[in-house]
């Protein structure tokens, strides 16, 4: 009897101790939260963007240094504007839009205001993009009076069950939303009409000295060009962990025959999954078209493994085997950047929240 009054008055301590102790480890509200936010911020995706404006032979000897500080002025404005989007908590693809907007408002770049002539002095614009998430794309091709072509092509995204429109019915439709429109003659610029005259020059040389007889299927389809793609582009990772893909361009100087190239179509110029990566191109659109550029690259991530910066490079090696030149920019699922190109140079910058921000102009730096 004595022995159980014993063992019964323990094990009654016991639980007024556990009681207690349990007491005095019970967290307030404002610890809770804390803890909470400590835990979100361990498994939230990091942000990053980056961006693009063109591959071509942008070499240092012919760059002035006001020259240079321009584009690199104007390429920390588009990365700050973009990234300024992430930081807010905005998603991936207002973040593309941002960014593009600036550089499709520059005239240093062959998107938008610095759109470049076609063969009839015209301007014909292009631009898509694309949500990892979703899969979802939308894109605008042969445009000649819309301010901001990515806008249209996001319209086209979130507003029709199509992913492409193009000329005269794209105008149509994003006009009802809203959308700027202006003036062809608001994308002229010096600039690229000399780069025209240049270009138009350069054909007739070649054409002088051809025989006018052979008419050999492919002879004539190397463009002509200054070889300075101003394409503008841009990836995205948001705090979601969603990556989007945008790309936008004026073509190539002295284009016919209304062609259009890589930048519109999703997974040649242009491509996002979050299983793997986003990725926008620039250069000979054809090239790019022909390989599928921007889906080869996350297919190889996908299914050979390759991390982003290899993909980028097995597909670069793809292009200028076939005989074409150009870059690429992309962030992996986990925001690592990568980028690659075979030419000369490549406007690109990257700006990420480890604190990272790079602006490069020239040759590739190991």
């Amino acid at each position: 009897m004595h022995a159980f009054i014993k063992r019964s008055t323990l094990t009654t301590i016991l639980f007024i101790a556990a009681v207690v102790t349990s007491c005095q480890e019970k967290q307030s509200p404002a610890e809770v939260k804390t803890a909470q936010n400590q835990t979100e911020s361990i498994t939230e995706k990091p942000l990053a963007l980056v961006i693009h404006g063109g591959a071509g032979t942008i070499k240092r000897e012919n760059m002035t240094e006001e020259m240079e500080a321009a584009y690199r002025a104007k390429l920390q404005e588009a990365l700050d504007a973009g990234y300024a989007v992430l930081e807010a908590g905005g998603t991936s693809v207002e973040a593309v839009r941002s960014a593009i907007n600036i550089m499709e408002d520059s005239p240093l770049f062959n998107a938008g205001k610095g759109a470049v002539f076609n063969s009839l002095g015209k301007h014909e614009l292009d631009a898509s993009i694309m949500e990892g998430q979703t899969l979802n794309a939308g894109a605008v091709a042969g445009v000649t009076k819309i301010r901001n072509p990515i806008d249209a092509a996001i319209l086209v995204k979130d507003s029709t069950r199509h992913v492409m429109l193009s000329g005269a019915g794209a105008e149509e439709f994003v006009g009802q939303y809203g959308i700027t429109m202006v003036e062809t003659s608001y994308f002229d610029t010096e600039k690229r009409r000399e780069q025209l005259h240049k270009a138009q020059g350069k054909e007739k040389v070649m054409l002088d000295h051809s025989s006018l007889l052979d008419k050999t299927p492919g002879r004539d389809a190397a463009p002509i060009d200054d070889h300075k793609y101003g394409t503008v582009g841009c990836v995205a990772l948001d705090k979601e962990g969603n990556l989007a893909a945008g790309t936008s361009t004026g073509g190539m100087t002295n284009k016919k025959f209304g062609r259009i190239g890589d930048s519109p179509i999703i997974g040649a110029g242009n491509y996002a999954n979050n299983l793997t990566c986003g990725v926008s191109c620039t250069g000979t659109g054809e090239f790019f078209i022909r390989t599928l550029a921007a889906h080869e690259a996350s297919n190889l991530m996908l299914y050979k493994g390759m991390k982003v910066d290899q993909a980028l490079e097995e597909v670069i090696r793809q292009i200028q085997e076939l005989g074409g030149d150009g870059g690429m920019i992309a962030l992996d699922k986990d925001g690592n950047v990568a980028w690659d190109f075979n030419t000369a140079g490549m406007y690109r910058a990257f700006r990420k929240s480890t604190g990272e921000n790079k602006i490069e102009i020239y040759e590739k730096t190991q």
